[in-house]
């Protein structure tokens, strides 16, 4: 009995110990997550020499959704430096991620990724944006028709409202194929909670809206 007693202590101490990591983790994440997007504010500031748009960010993002192992892997890349090239912004998911350029694991460690031979950000054409289902892009499992996607970049606030949410196979790289209506197309892996290489890709295509130059002082 004694022996069982050590055994259940252990294993409680364990989960705690585990439990406030995970929380020390989180709170830390979004801190710095923050800070990269007020990074992108300020780069954007400097260029028009007046003050960034300040758009409705919020101040933390929810991580309950994110595994401990991409919570920390975020973590442990913030210390790499590089501005973000942009703002995503999902208003109904409360949702806001700085995007880097490119989607190696640094770029979708810190946030969204531009998939490289996809339209630049704020120009016309399909831009894609990549992120991991299990960290920024998990909570697209609760997007749906008609939601607006904002993109912050290159001076311009852009507007879509989502046309389409599909699953199709990695070999299904016709969805970022050129479109005759600016879109945004953004993809994660899927199932969302797939234990191992998710065998498949979650898409939400969304069309141009509006374009908006973000003057001073707006």
């Amino acid at each position: 009995m004694a022996r069982e007693h050590w055994w259940e202590l252990t294993a409680w101490t364990l989960g705690v110990a585990l439990a406030s990591l995970y929380v020390g983790v989180r709170l830390w994440s979004n801190h710095e997550r923050a800070e990269g997007i007020e990074e992108f504010n300020e780069a954007r500031a400097a260029s028009l020499a007046a003050p960034a748009s300040q758009a409705a960010v919020p101040d933390t993002v929810d991580q309950s959704l994110w595994s401990m192992q991409r919570a920390a892997a975020f973590a442990a890349s913030l210390t790499s430096a590089g501005a973000p090239k942009g703002v995503l912004r999902i208003p109904s998911l409360a949702l806001a991620v700085p995007v880097f350029e490119g989607t190696g694991e640094l770029a979708l460690n810190r946030g969204a990724g531009h998939i490289e031979g996809t339209a630049q950000l704020s120009t016309e054409g399909n831009i894609g944006l990549a992120a991991h289902r299990d960290g920024f892009f998990r909570t697209l499992k609760d997007i749906t028709l008609d939601a607006e996607i904002q993109l912050d970049a290159g001076g311009r606030l852009l507007r879509y409202r989502v046309v389409d949410i599909s699953i199709v196979t990695p070999e299904d790289v016709h969805v970022l194929a050129p479109t005759p209506i600016p879109s945004i197309t953004l993809v994660t892996c899927y199932p969302f909670y797939f234990v191992g290489n998710a065998p498949q890709r979650y898409i939400v295509r969304a069309q141009l809206t509006d374009a908006t130059p973000v003057m001073s002082g707006s």
